[in-house]
């Protein structure tokens, strides 16, 4: 493995995401994916997601550019990126392949977790990711585990040895990895722990049987675990409560809600693009005009764009709230090994501000990926355009945590002043027949 540092472009000056549309402008002080990357990662979207083709060529050059390195810390040698930053690029990613975009978020919330971690882990894997080394999602297990247990397990041998055992589904960006983190339980101690496992272990076993119709190049599939050795500096300790968790819940739901916003502006990219070559009207348009020049049309593509602008401004202040909720909570020393005082307020500013959204950018992006449709005429439900990859991603992506839990407890906090509690756990229901 290479242990070239990152290429990705940097820069003081003001960002614009020019793919997939206009985007919104601020000042930034990180980093960015090259144009051309983007381009060329861009112009096999269409096929890959006909011929159902794992983006395993995006992902290289992704790896080269050492994308994944984007929040790692000035200290250790890397950009250090905000997460704004970071939020800035994945939407730019996404307008382009949301698929490619999505793959990357266990990796993102695995090295954003570094930051709570003691220096001998941050020593171990800083330079790993520095060097292009990326890690998978293994979180969730399909069925079988009570709400709030893990049936992975994570054990010791005679001699020292860790070893991990399990099933996990929803492995999203695994196959693409050269290690995964895995969510386990240790026999005996209440909570979970983190496992990060290389891929090409001995015992691994990646599958790529995800059939969702959509978000279908993720490689969210099974990944299974036979003994598979765990190095001593894979072992992360996880405590419920602490600024780590709020943080990694919130973050990997504002992620979530990066890829969508990029599905909007890919939705009004391709809606603007067809529009414009058109040349086909329909005699009850009233006008007989072009496409491009009919006032009604306009409107519609109108609406589409300010629904993308809202839905990406929305996302972007969230995460200056994120960067504002890291800043708080270190000011306070959250991150120090042992830290047992009480969370600053602002720690929980994330995550109520991700619930806000995840709220109503969701709803706003599957209406813009809906609207569409109106643009042109049946001609747009044609199977090799793959516009109705918009809808069915932007759909997929809205079901990760469901919308109505997160209104909830946006409501239980507004009325009653309790903080709301980010997804940690998936699992079978009290009572539930077995």
């Amino acid at each position: 493995m290479s242990t070239t540092t990152t290429s990705i472009e940097t820069s003081t000056d003001t960002n614009t995401s020019t793919s997939g549309g206009r985007g919104v402008e601020a000042p930034h002080s990180g980093v960015e994916l090259p144009e051309s990357l983007l381009e060329t990662i861009a112009s096999g979207a269409v096929h890959r997601e006909l011929a159902r083709e794992l983006p395993h060529e995006p992902v290289r050059l992704l790896d080269e550019a050492r994308f994944g390195a984007l929040r790692v810390p000035r200290e250790f040698g890397g950009p250090g990126g905000s997460v704004e930053d970071l939020i800035r690029q994945v939407i730019r990613l996404a307008a382009v392949d949301s698929n490619v975009a999505h793959l990357y978020r266990g990796h993102f919330g695995f090295v954003d977790s570094l930051r709570f971690q003691p220096e001998e882990i941050q020593q171990a894997w800083y330079p790993r990711v520095l060097a292009g080394a990326t890690v998978g999602n293994a979180s969730t297990e399909k069925g079988g585990n009570a709400l709030g247990t893990l049936n992975t397990v994570l054990t010791q041998d005679e001699d020292g040895t860790w070893r991990l055992d399990g099933e996990k589904f929803y492995s999203t960006g695994t196959i693409f990895s050269d290690y995964t983190r895995v969510s386990a339980s240790r026999p005996g101690l209440e909570g979970r722990r983190f496992a990060v496992v290389a891929t090409d272990a001995e015992g691994v076993e990646v599958i790529d049987d995800w059939d969702g119709f959509g978000q279908k190049l993720t490689g969210t599939g099974t990944t299974r675990f036979h003994g598979a050795p765990v190095e001593d500096v894979a072992v992360l300790d996880r405590v419920p409560g602490s600024h780590e968790a709020v943080h990694e819940a919130a973050f990997f739901q504002l992620y979530l809600l990066a890829v969508q916003v990029g599905i909007a502006k890919a939705a009004v990219a391709d809606a603007v693009a067809l529009v414009a070559k058109r040349t086909r009207t329909f005699n009850t348009s009233g006008s007989g005009q072009l496409f491009r020049e009919d006032p009604l049309i306009q409107q519609i593509i109108g609406t589409m764009s300010a629904k993308a602008f809202a839905a990406e401004s929305t996302v972007l202040e969230v995460a200056r709230i994120h960067d504002r909720s890291l800043e708080a909570g270190f000011a306070a020393g959250t991150h120090r090994l042992g830290f047992d005082g009480e969370l600053p307020g602002a720690v929980y500013d994330a995550e109520i501000a991700v619930e806000q959204a995840q709220v109503t950018v969701p709803e706003i992006v599957i209406g813009v990926t809906q609207e569409l449709f109106q643009t042109v005429g049946a001609s747009a439900t044609l199977r090799t355009k793959a516009l109705d990859r918009h809808w069915r991603n932007a759909q997929t992506v809205a079901t990760h945590n469901p919308i109505v839990f997160r209104a909830r407890s946006i409501g239980d906090w507004e009325i009653n002043g309790t903080l709301p509690e980010g997804l940690n756990a998936i699992g079978e229901a009290k009572g539930a027949q077995r």
